[in-house]
């Protein structure tokens, strides 16, 4: 009678499995294929092992798109190999891409190349199994019938979670745009090339990818960006001037809107770097955060910025002018001051509090109800101190469109509901020189609108930089198509 130890027979079985996934892991990393389409030549190919997306990416220009609408641990990446310079000289001379064609195409061309990597995959994950259960038979290994079936339903399960979980699932849109190199995302500046080089071409992507981009983005009737203001949102700079520079290309002589958290403590020895931070901006508006404290804020006015607070524009002397909704940049502008902003008067000791109390809640949104219809853009630091006021918001929309600016959390964000868009740009400073151990991106964002003849949010453009690399992405979120209840991003 023919006998196995438990542990051998475990053994044998789990390597198997193994040999079976290392199987379809190395057929899904080898496959690719070149497929044709009107617009020119992509490469498609599989990368497991990291979050679910749909990779467009441009190595011409070495940038490129990610869509999130994939399941599976692995990105589908289509890599334009050749544009076809007839579709090129078309689109340059005002004619207009085949989108329809163009899209038909893309989406047989992926099908199908699904199709070949699963077969492919599982033939391959079968056959190694396979192999490695006949090179396990032998007198104490478990029957061959047994390892032969393990491999093959090894094979089945990987092919039935590739088909339902591989193939792109509901809507393909939000790209995330991603870049190499230490400046401030290449593919941002692509976007806005776009409308100036020709208006055939849709403005979410650069010319490099042609119409290429229809085949995942279809913008319908939005509106333009190109031409329309633009301001930069910064936050959280925490005395890291090594940042200062990205800030200075970002906003590129535009209007800055700080949101506070500039400094550590601010304390005198942190203004030396007030004055460079001021110029990047014209203007440079403000408000005060919990690292911020008076006489830095004071010191901010001096070198020429607009700090605003709940009772009007701060002045040099401290006291402020009465006025709480000023003109900035074609919007009507509001702001408020960190309650917990430190005192000189107190050794500028750190007066945070994790929970803003109710009675900050209150009084934020006390401040706030008046100023419905009043007001375009509200400026406030901490998030949460926002939250009484924004509940009330969710309850009765606004009829006219608001914008919060905030910041603190370090994390870009965009949450909307209908008639409020909250934006956070995330730290400009990566979490600053004394919260190293946070390990942040540089975050700033974006925010293009409409100013005439009413205000109109149109796109937020969150960038996040790598420190240590340079590298960067940006992701767009257009704030003009309608808002579902609660939202974010």
């Amino acid at each position: 009678m023919r006998r196995t130890s438990p542990i051998r027979t475990a053994l044998a079985l789990v390597a198997v499995v193994l040999a079976t996934l290392a199987g379809g892991y190395l057929a899904m990393v080898s496959f690719s294929q070149d497929r044709t389409l009107s617009v020119g030549i992509v490469k498609l190919s599989v990368s497991p092992g990291h979050k679910g997306a749909l990779d467009i990416y441009a190595p011409l220009v070495d940038w490129g798109a990610r869509f999130e609408a994939i399941r599976f641990p692995a990105r589908v990446r289509a890599e334009v190999r050749t544009v076809n310079r007839t579709v090129v000289e078309k689109v340059a001379a005002g004619g207009r891409v085949d989108v329809v064609q163009a899209r038909a195409q893309a989406r047989d061309g992926l099908a199908s190349f699904l199709r070949m990597l699963i077969a492919i995959v599982t033939l391959c994950a079968a056959a190694l199994g396979a192999l490695t259960a006949l090179a396990l038979r032998g007198r104490n290994a478990p029957r061959l019938r047994v390892t032969l079936a393990v491999a093959l339903a090894t094979a089945g399960a990987l092919a039935v979670a590739l088909v339902v979980l591989l193939p792109p699932r509901g809507p393909i849109d939000k790209p995330q745009y991603y870049a190499f190199g230490s400046d401030v995302p290449k593919a941002l500046e692509a976007v806005e090339s776009v409308q100036r080089s020709t208006k055939a071409l849709d403005e979410e992507l650069n010319a490099q990818l042609v119409g290429l981009a229809r085949l995942v983005v279809d913008p319908a009737n939005r509106a333009r960006i190109e031409g329309r203001p633009r301001l930069t949102l910064a936050s959280d700079l925490h005395n890291n001037v090594l940042a200062i520079p990205i800030l200075e290309r970002t906003a590129s002589k535009g209007p800055v809107f700080f949101d506070g958290d500039l400094t550590d403590r601010g304390t005198p020895l942190e203004t030396a770097l007030i004055k460079r931070v001021v110029r990047t901006g014209k203007p440079f508006v403000a408000v005060s955060g919990n690292h911020d404290s008076d006489s830095l804020m004071r010191s901010v006015v001096r070198a020429g910025a607009i700090v605003l607070t709940q009772t009007g524009r701060r002045k040099a002397d401290g006291s402020t002018d009465g006025q709480i909704v000023h003109h900035i940049a074609g919007v009507r502008v509001a702001g408020y001051s960190d309650p917990f902003e430190r005192r000189s008067a107190q050794d500028f000791a750190d007066r945070f509090d994790k929970v803003p109390a109710q009675a900050q809640l209150d009084a934020f949104a006390d401040w706030m109800r008046p100023l419905r219809g009043k007001v375009d853009i509200v400026m406030v630091h901490e998030p949460q101190l926002a939250a009484k006021a924004i509940e009330e918001l969710k309850q009765d929309p606004p009829v006219d469109p608001l914008v919060l600016f905030v910041g603190h959390t370090h994390k870009g964000l965009v949450t909307r509901f209908p008639g409020v868009t909250v934006l956070n740009g995330g730290s400009v400073g990566a979490g600053g020189t004394g919260n190293l151990t946070e390990k942040n991106k540089i975050g700033i964002a974006r925010f293009s609108y409409e100013a005439r003849p009413r205000f109109a949010p149109l796109a937020a453009d969150l960038v996040e930089v790598d420190p240590s690399t340079g590298s960067a992405t940006a992701r767009r979120e257009r704030l003009d198509a309608p808002a579902a209840s609660g939202r974010g991003a």
